[in-house]
């Protein structure tokens, strides 16, 4: 398997600058991350951020990323923050990512699903577990907030959501179901915000609030005025 079938999952109508890795865990399991742009260019997610938090989203270490260009964005932090072997191919495993490509499927509750979902978050600075699921088309994809020594490339559980679904090929939504169990209200961050009003922007955002009660909103209305430039080079 070539890295264009990932290559080609990516989100990068700015740059052009399409990037895949793959991140192995302590276990054997793979996890892939692709580039997802943004508008807003500081909020753009890099295949490595994207791989390692999804991974760490799932209750896994990494401990292998493999890339075909050692020297993409954020690799070198990723690489020092869990101490990774940096393997260079450019040929990915194809039957270690066979699962990666096929988002879940089961019927369950959706708010039960989110509360067991946040004890999987990674929040050892915060102590602020998020959860949150995305539906598509034809299946669904979890996430949950992911934090790490450098607080700049933590990522939201609206994002690492996204990414499993970018680098599934999955980018049909249809809505995001968002939780947590502290503070007054659940709702995204004023990042994830951007990032929602430029990937799903008329869906419907429903907030699972920590005191049982729950709101309905559609994404466009979560950032009134969100940065649209049309005079970015694209």
């Amino acid at each position: 398997m070539s890295w264009n079938p990932l290559y080609e999952q990516s989100y990068v109508p700015y740059s052009s600058n399409k990037h895949a890795c793959v991140v192995e865990s302590k276990s054997g399991k793979c996890y892939a991350g692709v580039r997802i742009e943004n508008i807003s260019y500081p909020l753009t997610i890099p295949a490595a951020q994207a791989a390692c938090a999804i991974c760490l989203s799932e209750g896994e270490i990494p401990a292998k990323i493999y890339t075909e260009d050692p020297s993409s964005e954020q690799l070198d932090y990723w690489g020092k923050e869990f101490e990774l072997e940096v393997i260079e191919t450019n040929n990915p495993s194809q039957d270690k990512l066979e699962d990666l490509f096929h988002p879940s499927k089961k019927d369950f509750e959706v708010l039960p699903r989110l509360k067991t979902l946040l004890d999987n978050a990674v929040t050892p600075n915060s102590d602020f577990p998020v959860s949150a699921i995305l539906f598509t088309e034809d299946g669904y994809f979890e996430g949950v907030n992911v934090e790490v020594s450098a607080w700049t490339h933590g990522i939201c559980a609206e994002r690492v959501a996204i990414s499993k679904a970018f680098a599934a090929g999955r980018t049909e939504f249809t809505r995001l179901e968002v939780h947590t169990r502290k503070g007054e209200i659940s709702s995204p961050c004023g990042a994830c915000r951007q990032v929602i009003s430029e990937l799903l922007p008329y869906h419907d955002i429903v907030l699972h609030h920590s005191d049982g009660t729950q709101s309905e909103h559609l994404s466009l209305d979560l950032l009134p005025f969100s940065f649209k430039s049309s005079a970015l080079k694209k």
